[in-house]
């Protein structure tokens, strides 16, 4: 269950199918709000496929149509974030994923209040806005899907400042509460990675190598292309060698050279 009303039109491993559908979806709207909202995330997708100028007009629009409060107005102020986060730091865009949050608690859109607390996490106090988020995640169901989300930055914030027991168990958490949702499973392959990794750093990596094989595994029968794929071979190729088991490690690491040519 979602509060967020065009999440069903998103595919992030078919981008420009989700294009089609929003533009389809904006052609059926019939207020300025409801104009307002799908703009902000037609401006999500032009910013994803590096078309930022298509970016800021949509969103300009979109300001000009979605009123002083609401969740378009939240819309757009989550999405302003995300692009002047990519232009100019996290600094300046804390303070718009912050009114982001607070006009979506307003208007009771609790999915997009924790998609801005995940975005304040990532760009401000990652432990205070995380909690806040998972808060959310905790009290209403609309806003659940973000739990594994949440957990997933904050077990990479925790690994990036060496705490690899904490991430560890923080990325043990964000599996779980992935494995309860069906949507973006690339999470959950990045969730796994994450634990096996941790696992391979605490000196564990007999049991880091089948949670490895399977997020590989994943990653084939996809036909996953991200920058991750790699680098989940690369730590499954070293797992191997860890265990004893040099030939699937060297062939591993051929085809990534095969790949990289």
């Amino acid at each position: 269950m979602s509060d967020d009303r065009l999440r069903a039109l998103f595919d992030v491993l078919d981008v420009e199918a989700t294009e089609e559908r929003l533009s389809a979806a904006l052609d059926a709207e019939t207020t300025d709000p409801g104009r307002a909202e799908v703009l902000t995330q037609l401006a999500r997708v032009a910013f994803w496929l590096d078309r930022p100028d298509e970016a800021e007009r949509l969103l300009e629009e979109a300001d000009s149509l979605a009123g002083e409060t609401g969740v378009g107005r939240a819309r757009v102020l989550l999405e302003r974030g995300r692009i002047e986060r990519r232009a100019s730091g996290d600094a300046a865009a804390l303070s718009l994923f912050e009114q982001a949050y607070e006009a979506a608690l307003a208007a009771r859109q609790h999915f997009i209040a924790a998609d801005a607390a995940h975005s304040c996490a990532l760009a401000g106090d990652m432990i205070a806005w995380t909690n806040r988020g998972l808060e959310l995640a905790e009290s209403f169901e609309a806003a659940r899907y973000w739990r594994g989300t949440l957990l997933l930055n904050l077990g990479d914030w925790q690994w990036d400042h060496g705490e690899r027991a904490q991430s560890l168990a923080t990325f043990e958490a964000a599996l779980e509460a992935r494995a309860q949702e069906s949507r973006n499973p690339s999470l959950t392959e990045e969730a796994r990675y994450g634990v096996a990794r941790a696992l391979r750093a605490l000196g564990r990596p007999l049991e880091a190598v089948p949670l490895l094989e399977q997020v590989v595994r994943w990653v084939e029968e996809t036909g996953f292309e991200q920058p991750e794929a790699r680098e989940y071979r690369k730590e499954l190729a070293a797992a191997y060698d860890d265990i004893g088991r040099p030939v699937e490690a060297a062939a591993l690491r051929a085809a990534l050279g095969r790949s990289s040519n």
